[in-house]
């Protein structure tokens, strides 16, 4: 039996300008600027939505000197999404372009790693190169929420529905977990920050923040494995997700669907 077919899209809510060589571990100092996008993801079947992961909010956007575009969040509703129908998110992981606006969703359980949790709660904290990307507010935020009993951990490989499995490929941070979901065209793995740029991936140049290199390496086997192919890999942050894929939804949303490559693509 076929396992269920799920539509899958892309909203993108924030930009911010970058140079290449902030991007890659091995780079050509003459390479050009180029920009880093972000992204939430949702997953769509019959009347059920799932979400992945909940992006920032304008206090994080100044902080951090991103431009956010839309809250990520609210937005879902302009597209149709009703906030108290979501039942499951799935937290990549729990840096703070992932992991903020939580509050926002009163009915939702979130599944991570119990490794990202106890990492990012955790001793190693205490460095400021662990801790950079984390936002405490935000942590402490899935801490209520496990306190609610709207936490789901989990450890390793796991399926949320049939047609959508997580899988723990660690690298970038301690818990970092991708999302393997099962579509009309096959396969597509959403890496999310196993790899920020299709090319981290295709060149085998890890993203500068990473905890463990090896972990990264190996997390970019599995998702060429679990991939139906290398046109169904989605990567975490690469501004080309939204020149390859078909646009969705309310015009100025900035959605498009994973399950629909341009016809170029396709």
């Amino acid at each position: 039996m076929n396992p269920r077919s799920w539509e899958v899209y892309a909203m993108r809510y924030a930009t911010v300008q970058r140079r290449r060589l902030e991007n890659f571990i091995a780079h050509d100092l003459h390479d050009a600027a180029t920009s880093m996008d972000y992204y939430v993801w949702f997953l769509r079947s019959g009347d059920e939505t799932i979400l992945v992961d909940t992006g920032f909010d304008q206090k994080a956007a100044d902080a951090r000197k991103r431009t956010l575009l839309r809250c990520p969040i609210r937005s879902l509703q302009t597209a149709g999404i009703h906030l108290e129908d979501i039942k499951d998110t799935i937290i990549t992981h729990a840096h703070y372009d992932h992991a903020g606006n939580t509050s926002l969703l009163k009915n939702t359980c979130f599944h991570m790693q119990e490794r990202e949790m106890n990492y990012a709660t955790g001793a190693d904290m205490r460095h400021a190169f662990c801790r950079h990307s984390y936002d405490p507010h935000d942590v402490c935020e899935l801490v209520y929420a496990n306190f609610e009993g709207r936490v789901g951990f989990h450890d390793g490989e796991w399926e949320l529905r049939p047609g959508i499995t997580v899988h723990w490929v660690g690298g970038h941070t301690r818990g970092l977990q991708i999302v393997r979901v099962h579509t009309s065209r096959g396969w597509i793995v959403l890496a999310s920050d196993a790899s920020h740029y299709l090319d981290n991936l295709r060149q085998k140049s890890p993203f500068p923040i990473v905890m463990d290199v090896g972990d990264m390496l190996r997390g970019y086997e599995l998702i060429e494995k679990l991939a139906e192919s290398p046109d169904h890999i989605i990567a975490g942050h690469d501004p080309m997700t939204m020149k390859t894929y078909q646009a969705s939804g309310p015009e100025g949303l900035e959605i498009v669907s994973l399950t629909n490559p341009l016809p170029s693509r396709a």
